[in-house]
């Protein structure tokens, strides 16, 4: 069997930027032993593979994979796959606007994609209305040992640590400094303990400030137990940071946008855009937004 195969740099316009995906085209026939091993071997983050649509009224059924397991929905992929599926419609260099709808396990996402200039711009929205998990969160100081800080470096203003769930849970830990940021390291054995007693196998760090001053926050995002050392962008993780900013920042109602930093500091600088809409003290829609350029194809042999 031979398959068509892509792979996308996400949240960037520029090639060796941003976060690599591989969309894998065709994949109705192969099984979830087959995707998981395509993807082991693509050695990215995360890879997801195109089917044909459950319902025609939508555009593929998809599948993300990481390293370490299935994903119910992930923002890259799902801005990525888009971003192809559009391009592949339009005659290069044409400008266009579309809406791609895919069928990921945590529901339908359906994702806006245009293309003004070399190249096009996705937004989805979040299937799942992120919210904030109440279970026993680890403290502060095993928190800063897992990640080589000291526990005066966990915080800032009204941000505090707290998990949270939209499809999949993210451990968010604010940090006081970009500098703080930077030093970042997962250590081990702490970090093994700190995720245990979650029940999340990854960690979220993120901190005011970036290098645009249209940047208000900067992330690294961590997860070595689920096969990624550290994210280059993280389309869910960011989705569900409206969750911890709505508490954190007292979000009045209407619509809130924030673009965020994320991968500089392992060179593979990514930018993201967040949009919340607030009704009534609670959150109503997430959407996030990026861009994505073509590097590579091929075949793949199965």
């Amino acid at each position: 069997m031979q398959l068509t195969f892509h792979t996308l740099d996400v949240f960037t316009n520029r090639r060796f930027g941003g976060n690599p995906l591989a969309v894998v085209l065709g994949a109705d026939a192969l099984s979830t032993e087959q995707m998981q091993t395509i993807t082991r071997e693509f050695n990215l983050s995360e890879t997801i593979f195109v089917m044909k649509p459950e319902d025609p009224a939508n555009t593929a059924k998809v599948r993300i994979f990481f390293p370490g397991g299935e994903m119910p929905f992930a923002g890259h992929p799902t801005v990525g796959c888009a971003v192809l599926l559009a391009d592949m419609k339009y005659k290069a260099g044409c400008s266009f606007e579309t809406e791609i709808r895919l069928e990921e396990g945590a529901g339908l996402v359906p994702v806006k994609v245009s293309r003004i200039g070399d190249h096009p711009r996705a937004q989805f929205t979040a299937p799942v209305v992120p919210f904030a998990v109440d279970i026993p969160l680890p403290g502060i100081a095993l928190v800063a040992k897992a990640l080589s800080l000291e526990p005066g470096d966990i915080g800032f203003e009204n941000h505090v640590i707290q998990v949270h769930q939209g499809g999949p849970r993210f451990f968010h830990v604010p940090v006081k400094t970009r500098a703080t940021l930077a030093r970042c390291v997962v250590a081990e054995p702490h970090w093994s303990e700190m995720i245990g007693a979650l029940g999340v196998d990854n960690a979220y760090v993120y901190t005011r400030g970036g290098d645009s001053s249209k940047t208000q926050f900067r992330a690294r995002m961590f997860a070595p137990t689920g096969g990624i050392p550290e994210d280059p962008a993280t389309g869910s993780a960011t989705a569900l940071l409206a969750a911890q900013l709505l508490k954190a920042e007292s979000l009045k109602d209407g619509t809130h946008k924030w673009q965020l930093e994320q991968g500089y500091e392992m060179g593979r600088p990514s930018d993201l855009f967040l949009e919340a809409d607030v009704t009534g003290g609670a959150l109503k829609a997430v959407r996030v937004a990026g861009q994505a350029v073509k590097v590579m194809q091929g075949t793949l042999e199965i």
